[in-house]
């Protein structure tokens, strides 16, 4: 048979226990699954399992799938003012055959929609283009196209899509350079943040930054957000996006500082970037060196 098969986690759990105690967290925790199970049955869906933090999840269609996740995404961020601390899903859908035995449902279906789900970020509602083309129209104006993944036993790569849930006014921009080349699998970023390095590439296509403990990169300033931004590989490109209340400040070596602010910027190169003020005036600083090289964009 083919479904819609949902992942949903909570992201941040294990900082949710270091700042809010075992016995809150868990209670808290709880709640969210409670939410999120609640959520799909609401649409049609059936809950295959919890997992820990995450929740399992089926659906005859597309768009059930979907308007689950899009429900689940704005309920548990409902959830975050009455514990003062935001709170925010990751979300991961696929249609395709699965295999049902015992209540429960198997497949490369069921393994790639784990993927998306593990490809997310707080806050974040991913697809895939094949499970985008069965949405109805009404979704096309939320559908964002991010990257593309190599996935086990597929001769081509999937091309990611996210499915926005927020108010268009917290839409951003996009700031990249003019061209997109085709990835050849070479390009890497490295960065490095207080003697912290990563680097990215085939392997290690996405890193987080904020104050949020379970970051890849923590920045621990006041001014820096919890979720404050983050750098996807993009075919051969290393994007930057903002999602802060204060910005991001990037130089790239030989010139001027600019400010992104809920916008996007392809980094190329070699440069720095400051989370939440100039910097001149940032505690913490990462650098990063593009190993292709190349000339730094411009504001489209």
């Amino acid at each position: 048979m083919e479904c819609a098969v949902l992942f949903a986690d909570v992201a941040g759990s294990t900082a949710l226990y270091e700042v809010l105690g075992d016995e809150r967290a868990f209670a808290l925790i709880e709640t969210c699954l409670s939410t999120m199970s609640a959520c799909t049955v609401e649409v049609r869906g059936r809950v295959i399992k919890t997992i820990g933090d995450a929740v399992m999840s089926v659906f005859r269609t597309a768009d059930d799938a979907a308007a689950a996740a899009a429900e689940m995404q704005l309920r548990v961020d409902r959830l975050g003012p009455s514990v003062g601390r935001p709170l925010g899903l990751r979300i991961g859908f696929h249609f395709g055959p699965v295999m049902a035995h015992d209540h429960d449902v198997f497949g490369d279906a069921v393994n790639l929609a784990s993927r998306l789900c593990d490809l997310a970020s707080k806050g974040q509602t991913v697809t895939d283009e094949d499970t985008a083309r069965r949405l109805s129209d009404r979704y096309t104006p939320s559908l964002r196209k991010l990257f593309s993944i190599p996935v086990k036993g597929k001769a081509h790569e999937v091309e990611l899509i996210e499915l926005t849930w927020q108010p268009a006014t917290e839409e951003r921009t996009l700031i990249v350079s003019a061209h997109a080349s085709a990835d050849t699998g070479q390009a890497l970023l490295e960065l490095d943040l207080d003697g912290v390095q990563l680097e990215m590439g085939p392997q290690r296509r996405k890193v987080t930054i904020g104050r949020d403990l379970e970051a890849d990169f923590t920045v621990r300033d006041r001014s820096v957000s919890r979720a404050h931004a983050m750098i996807e590989r993009r075919r051969d490109r290393f994007v930057l996006a903002d999602h802060s209340s204060n910005g991001t400040f990037v130089t790239f070596e030989g010139r001027p500082e600019m400010k992104v602010h809920h916008e996007e910027l392809t980094l190329v190169g070699h440069g720095w970037i400051a989370f939440g003020q100039p910097r001149a005036e940032a505690v913490q600083v990462a650098e990063f060196r593009c190993v292709d090289g190349g000339q730094p964009g411009s504001k489209a």
